[in-house]
């Protein structure tokens, strides 16, 4: 009897899913009728677009910077998209993280079957990592959402506001929302990333208008990770454009570096440790180790640590200081917890960390969330001075900072050397750095946060850049 039950319901389920199949199809037909039928499209406009992971403070949204040209290209049949956009900075700056680009900032991003690149002149940049977002960010516009789900068996069900249709395009779940009068209203998916995990990234779509036979949204809202990342206001659409790329051969040759970690010595017992575009510093104790920042994500972290324990084998990374969330200097914070290290960091950031510690890390699993761990946390509200025997590090927050409100700097008074991020990044020709320059501002603020501490600083070691004399900030600064 058991067993005629479990056939009974197993029927029923069977035929609930071939009837859900059904009904998405029959759904998804009707939203290519009703919004057009087309092979490639482009679509331009204006709008903000939002400098993700760099937000002022922990919980608030990214920065902005306003778009004054936008146009997207997208071809479905090879899977190639072309993105074209100028951006300028507002003005008065708004405060937050993102890369200073001073004037315009024009931008031209391709994407073609598994290889992306960007084209900001002549010469082609590949972009290995981000190929498997751009193609899925085809698939995420409205015309795209509609050729995927019909072309990967989607499922429907009942929302709030209209049917939802569900797929998997390889290993990424994707959701879509389509309204009574058959326009897809929204679209949701989740990208690996190394600080929020599986990030949930969402795009709104509304204001649907005619044009030409075509029926797209005027306004365009993606979020990633609960805050806007492109808010566009679309003004023109064309069908069928057609969209003709060839991928150059330095990008189907490009392949990704090795991580690269050189240890330069400052002092007894002080590492440096560059060979990238974001550095941490390795201090020895008496009997164990702290590591000042851990930059990027995983991979970085464990090359990091595994130079420091080739430096210094029989001593553990007891504590890592954390200058600020920014996600390119929190990106390998995890790896650390994963190793038994404890976090400092700005107090204003503890209960920020401890909810992007809980997130699920399924679409990419990282050292913590293979080897579980409760991060433990040193909280710094001004000042913590970390000290054992005749060694110590002073850790200061950077009071009036404008690149990020929790910033904070490390001081060592034994060897006079200041290491910080951000607010000077001495100037170094061929060194990656890909923050830039920093605004004088930063600069100016440094200054005046010394001369209130009354540091004694011989030797600048930067997050980004090289080693320098404190006499190359000084010179920086007029002083």
């Amino acid at each position: 009897m058991a067993k005629k039950m479990w056939v009974v319901v197993a029927l029923i389920a069977l035929y609930a899913g071939t009837v859900s199949a059904q009904d998405a199809k029959a759904k998804l037909q009707a939203a290519v009728k009703a919004m057009g039928d087309v092979q490639s499209i482009q679509y331009s406009g204006s709008g903000k677009l939002d400098t993700f992971g760099q937000s002022y403070t922990p919980t608030a949204a990214w920065p902005v910077t306003n778009i004054t040209s936008y146009t997207k290209t997208i071809d479905y049949a090879s899977k190639s998209a072309k993105e074209e956009l100028t951006r300028v900075e507002p003005n008065p700056p708004v405060k937050g993280g993102g890369r200073p680009f001073g004037g315009e900032d024009k931008q031209v991003n391709f994407v073609s079957g598994s290889f992306a690149w960007d084209q900001p002149g002549n010469a082609p940049v590949p972009q290995l990592g981000a190929a498997a977002e751009r193609q899925l960010q085809i698939w995420l516009s409205p015309n795209g959402f509609l050729k995927a789900a019909l072309e990967n068996n989607a499922t429907m069900r009942k929302g709030t506001v209209g049917s939802v249709i569900s797929f998997k395009t390889g290993k990424f779940t994707v959701n879509g929302t389509i309204d009574a009068d058959n326009m897809v209203t929204r679209t949701e998916t989740w990208l690996p990333n190394p600080v929020l995990g599986d990030m949930p990234v969402e795009t709104v779509y509304s204001g649907y208008k005619d044009f030409g036979g075509v029926k797209f949204p005027t306004s365009i809202v993606q979020s990633q990770g609960g805050f806007p990342v492109l808010e566009l206001t679309v003004t023109n659409v064309k069908a069928n454009p057609g969209l003709s790329v060839s991928v150059p051969d330095a990008v189907k040759t490009a392949s990704a570096p090795p991580v690269r970690v050189v240890s330069q010595k400052l002092g007894d017992g002080v590492w440096f440790m560059g060979g990238g575009s974001h550095n941490s510093v390795l201090v020895e104790f008496p009997t164990y180790l702290a590591m000042i920042e851990a930059p990027l994500g995983d991979a970085r972290s464990m090359a990091v640590m595994a130079e420091a324990h080739r430096l210094v084998p029989d001593k553990p990374i007891k504590y890592l200081i954390n200058t600020h969330h920014h996600f390119d200097h929190f990106g390998g914070v995890r790896a650390y917890v994963a190793a038994g290290a404890t976090i400092i960091t700005n107090e204003m950031n503890v209960a920020s960390y401890q909810k992007i510690f809980a997130a699920p890390h399924t679409l990419d699993p990282d050292e913590l969330a293979k080897n579980p761990k409760k991060a433990e946390f040193i909280p710094v509200k001004g000042k913590y001075v970390l000290t054992e025997a005749d060694r110590s590090i002073e850790i200061y927050r950077v009071e009036g900072d404008m690149h990020n409100g929790d910033i904070m700097m490390a001081y060592l008074p034994k060897d006079k050397i200041l290491v910080e991020a951000d607010d000077f990044t001495p100037d170094a020709p061929g060194v990656p750095a890909p923050t830039g320059p920093r605004p004088k501002m930063f600069e100016d603020n440094l200054k005046k946060q010394l001369l209130r501490l009354k540091l004694d600083v011989a030797t600048i070691a930067p997050l980004h850049g090289v080693v320098v004399p404190f006499s190359d900030f000084q010179k920086a600064v007029g002083d």
